[in-house]
């Protein structure tokens, strides 16, 4: 083939300033190098098949080098080498959601089977991405879920060239060494069903074996080296396509299974988005590998305090569904969360003309939906002059008007341009950007392409100014690590009226999820507590009565708050938090510039726990709630290192400012003189 060079420079003097000239991908002769400062990660060029030859984590020096002729990228019935290839990288610009990055991209075929990589990489983030996308035919088999894949044939078969039962791999590492600790992460949505949302396994690496998750870590015990691995894929029991399994290992060799889609779904001319991964690495602490994935994890949305920052007032948490939605009731609404100091305030079912089948009167619908053009218009009955007498009002509180939207999902979503048109017209006619995204679907490829084809166009004919709550309660969606670039995550419903709402339950969700997801993008809801006190059992220690409204705020600060009530519901004493979510406030945008960890102990509602934002090496935050337990004081587990002085600060809840020393594990002790307490601490290291 011949000689191609393409090197990455910086393009802006705001770019270097980012480090994005640190990027670079090199296609030269036989050999493809994607690299920054931190990792590298050499491929033989195969056509544009790509064959990794080593990877190497820049930050400790250690070089993995494969000793293997096969290729990362393998479907079954197809060949080996790439044909047609073809290899371009630039410089993506920063933009209003995205920081300034390399992206690599290659094409080629193999046989029928046209294949796009788009490789991407960050400054000062040890990870290499990768979407993959696919077009043209194949009349090969892909293996699905169905097939006994615990029977050691079958697992065997998974990895064999001479088989048509074997399933699609997208991801490959062969790594030497035989002595492997593994941790498997699988997740769980559908929280209007699951209430336990985060599985990890330990396992040491050994024969093939199959691992469901979205997150694979690997660490070797010889050389206290590690490598992770990111399937950007919804949860493992909502894939398409999926083939029993997201991750096969046999000793030092991961592969990555599972494409998302099926060589039905293939379109002959439109490129169609499969599964993508994310590869990095670690050495030393086990927490840096945590420090890394959150580091890429936050370069998929850039975080602006005056768009993605909120403490939202939703009134559907009280069950009155679309009864009481009007212009009235919206103004005092408006009212009362000005008291109680929320930054938005959102319309749930129930704004818009058209009747929904969540509404609490007879005949409404989500199908068809586009038969009733006026559907997503203000209601003329309840809205009058339309949204404008509150948008009004809104702005003199000072409080965003947010609105909750329910695309169509008729033929897999086939009115999906409709559907952007609708949210396009709200934002130019009422400036209204943020829209919790409910009802989704997506049963097959063609919906979740729709899906994804109608939040681009909203997104680009906005400048990205759009923030949608998308939620995952119920149906076939994201999930955590599939659409992160697009809002934040509206986590669950909980309700007193069914008495499923447990203070301690979401803050062990919360406290679950944000080792592995930053807590930032998920909204986390506080009810209002002296709604259905008598459906509690009298002696139920854990009822939401038990706990000071204050509490249970506290809960959602690392988190984007979600106020789930009616503000007009709140008794006078509710009033009263609205001094700590003033304080809170004037913290919360430097609280979500950090990196959040969970600290303590799993919550189950007797332990101590809570979370740290790390702002950088020397100063953050922490929150430490005492849930009912009998101990004053309590040695913490922070993420702090051993030995270090630590001066606490306190900004909020009921515990006293002190200096610390950090004791063996990264302890600290903590004191909170009362049962379900809180502390809100800012720190400096000293």
């Amino acid at each position: 083939m011949r000689n191609l060079v393409v090197l990455c420079f910086m393009i802006s003097t705001g770019l270097m300033a980012q480090g994005v000239n640190t990027c670079r991908a090199e296609l030269k002769n036989d050999t493809l190098i994607i690299e920054n400062q931190l990792i590298e990660r050499k491929y033989f060029w195969n056509g544009g098949n790509l064959i990794t030859c080593s990877l190497t984590d820049k930050t400790s020096g250690k070089v993995w080098k494969m000793n293997t002729k096969k290729a990362d990228l393998d479907f079954p019935g197809q060949s080996e080498v790439g044909e047609k290839a073809q290899f371009s990288a630039k410089i993506v610009p920063e933009n209003a959601v995205t920081p300034a990055h390399l992206e690599a991209e290659i094409t080629y075929t193999l046989d029928r089977l046209e294949i796009k990589r788009v490789l991407r990489v960050y400054p000062n983030c040890a990870v290499i991405a990768c979407n993959l996308y696919y077009r043209g035919s194949t009349i090969a088999f892909w293996l699905q879920a169905g097939i006994n894949l615990a029977d050691m044939v079958n697992l065997e078969q998974l990895v064999s060239n001479n088989t048509v039962t074997n399933a699609p791999v997208i991801e490959k590492l062969e790594l030497p060494g035989k002595h492997w600790q593994l941790n498997t992460v699988e997740f769980s949505d559908i929280t209007d069903r699951f209430n336990n949302l985060v599985h990890s396994e330990e396992s040491i690496s050994y024969r093939p074996n199959l691992y469901r998750g979205n997150l694979l870590f690997a660490h070797d015990k010889v050389s206290d080296e590690g490598i992770f691995i990111l399937k950007e894929a919804p949860t493992s029991n909502v894939q398409l396509a999926y083939p029993g399994g997201d991750f096969l290992t046999e000793f030092g060799t991961f592969r990555v299974i599972g494409a998302g889609l099926n060589p039905t779904d293939l379109h002959p001319t439109e490129w169609r988005r499969g599964y993508g991964f994310v590869t990095g690495v670690y050495s030393g602490n086990e927490s840096n590998r945590y420090k890394a994935l959150r580091l890429y994890q936050r370069n998929l949305r850039t975080h602006k305090a005056g768009r993605d920052e909120m403490v939202l007032m939703n009134t559907w948490g009280d069950r009155g569904q679309d009864t009481r939605v009007r212009e009235q009731f919206a103004l005092a609404e408006l009212e009362a969360g000005a008291k109680l100091g929320i930054t938005h305030f959102q319309l749930d079912d129930g704004w818009q003309s058209g009747r929904s089948s969540n509404s609490a009167l007879k005949g409404g619908s989500l199908n068809n939906i586009w038969d009733n053009k006026n559907y997503w218009e203000p209601h003329p009955e309840k809205f009058p002059k339309g949204l404008t007498p509150v948008l009004k009002r809104a702005k003199e509180l000072g409080i965003e008007v947010c609105l909750w939207f329910n695309p169509s999902k008729d033929n897999s979503n086939e009115y999906w341009e409709k559907d952007a048109d609708a949210l396009i017209g709200l934002y130019q006619k009422y400036g209204i950007r943020t829209f919790k995204i409910d009802g989704v679907n997506l049963p097959d490829k063609l919906a979740e392409v729709n899906f994804r084809k109608f939040l681009d166009k909203v997104s680009l004919n906005t400048n990205h100014n759009v923030v949608f709550n998308l939620d995952v309660t119920a149906g076939r969606r994201g999930g955590y690590h599939y659409f992160n670039e697009y809002g934040n995550i509206f986590l669950e419903n909980r309700y007193t009226d069914w008495t499923n709402y447990y203070p301690y339950t979401t803050l062990r969700n919360l406290w679950m999820l944000s080792k592995y997801v930053p807590a930032q993008n998920l909204q986390i809801e506080f009810l209002n507590k002296w709604r259905n006190v008598d459906k509690y059992p009298t002696n139920d220690p854990f009822a939401p009565k038990n706990y000071s409204f204050d509490y249970l705020f506290a809960i959602t600060m690392f988190a984007q708050p979600l106020a789930w009530f009616e503000g007009t519901g709140l008794p006078e004493e509710g009033f009263a938090t609205g001094k700590l979510i003033k304080t809170y406030l004037q913290h919360n945008t430097k609280i979500h510039a950090g990196q959040i960890f969970p600290i303590g102990n799993e919550p189950n509602g007797k332990q101590w726990a809570g979370f740290q934002s790390i702002g950088n090496v020397k100063e953050g935050y922490i929150l430490v709630f005492r849930e009912d337990n009998g101990a004053v004081k309590s040695s913490v587990k922070t993420w702090f290192s051993a030995g270090q002085r630590v001066t606490f600060t306190s900004v909020a809840g009921s515990g006293k400012s002190f200096d610390g020393q950090v004791l063996n594990g990264g302890h600290v002790e903590f004191e909170l003189p009362l049962k379900n307490s809180f502390v809100l601490y800012k720190y400096a290291v000293k």
